[in-house]
């Protein structure tokens, strides 16, 4: 079997707000030299961001076309405003492209044709994998909170509808979504006026306990865990538990390398110490971590003996 084929490595949204030229510079990069097979494209945290990059989208995604990548776009994972509906609503009528769902705002819009389920649209159990099936969804990209056990329960139901489970196994965890933007209040600004100051950091914004302690991320409306995910050490196990795609999410390191090294594990080319030793000498934003996955709390790494 090809395991090229049938272990699909893909590439997340941005969630972080880079500059456009950054963003562009990265996609380039990505379409030349990445072995990632589907590449997600769009602003997913706060439509404010939006405008900077949307001028390029039509430009990045036939690059990575031409390269061979498949390109999906996905839509906000927060819907509130008129102008955040109105986004929504005009991505999901457009016929020609490949969507993925964040919020269930585009799902009327959508109204039945084929799409994606994004990891932050709540796909806990089987029956709602199972509406959502019914109701033209052909692909699920999990919450990354979700323990193996029940991972598992959801991929065999998948196997019965027919479509393919995507899990992240590198990157943040998104850990919340706000009304509120904490970046900007952080900064004594407010939601409407907060200048984009979370461009300061690419990868978010350190939140630290009283006592010191490195403790969560934040990124505009986002919180996100410390720690890294990484589930080198679980692929051969999510593998044979029939998990077809394995999401990287973007951050500022080198993911050139991050998927070379993700991809020669699932291609059985690496063992996994030296792919650990290989991921951790790069430049990461915390430690790795997996707990997640082992029905643990999300900053432990098990298999290492300590807390990340």
């Amino acid at each position: 079997m090809d395991t090229a084929t049938t272990h699909k490595l893909t590439l997340g949204p941005i969630l972080f707000h880079w500059p456009a030229e950054m963003k562009r510079d990265f996609y380039a990069r990505i379409a030349d030299e990445a072995p990632v097979d589907t590449v997600y494209l769009g602003e997913v945290i706060c439509s404010k961001r939006a405008p900077f990059f949307d001028p390029f989208i039509e430009e990045v995604a036939d690059r990575l076309q031409r390269a061979g990548k498949r390109v999906v776009h996905s839509t906000l994972a927060e819907v509130m405003l008129k102008r955040e509906r109105k986004a929504t609503e005009d991505l999901a009528r457009e016929p020609t492209l490949e969507i993925e769902v964040n919020n269930a705002a585009a799902l009327l819009r959508i109204d039945g044709r084929p799409h994606r389920i994004g990891q932050y649209f709540n796909t806990y159990n089987e029956a709602t994998m199972a509406y959502l099936a019914a109701h033209g969804a052909t692909h699920f990209a999990l919450p990354c909170e979700l323990p193996g056990h029940t991972v598992a329960k959801l991929v065999q139901k998948a196997e019965v509808l027919g479509v393919p489970v995507e899990v992240q196994v590198f990157g943040r965890a998104s850990l919340a979504l706000s009304a509120r933007c904490y970046h900007a209040r952080a900064h004594r600004r407010h939601k409407d006026n907060c200048q984009f100051v979370c461009e300061e950091d690419p990868d978010g914004m350190a939140l630290s306990t009283l006592t010191g302690q490195h403790f969560l991320a934040i990124n505009g409306i986002q919180t996100l865990s410390n720690t890294v995910v990484s589930l080198i050490a679980e692929l051969e196990e999510m593998k044979a538990m029939g998990i077809s795609h394995f999401r990287l999410v973007p951050h500022s390191t080198d993911m050139v390398e991050v998927a070379r090294i993700f991809r020669d594990v699932l291609d059985g080319l690496l063992q996994t110490k030296e792919a650990e030793d290989r991921l951790e000498t790069l430049e990461l934003p915390g430690p790795v971590a997996n707990g997640f996955w082992h029905g643990k709390p999300g900053h432990l790494r098990i298999g290492a003996g300590r807390a990340a």
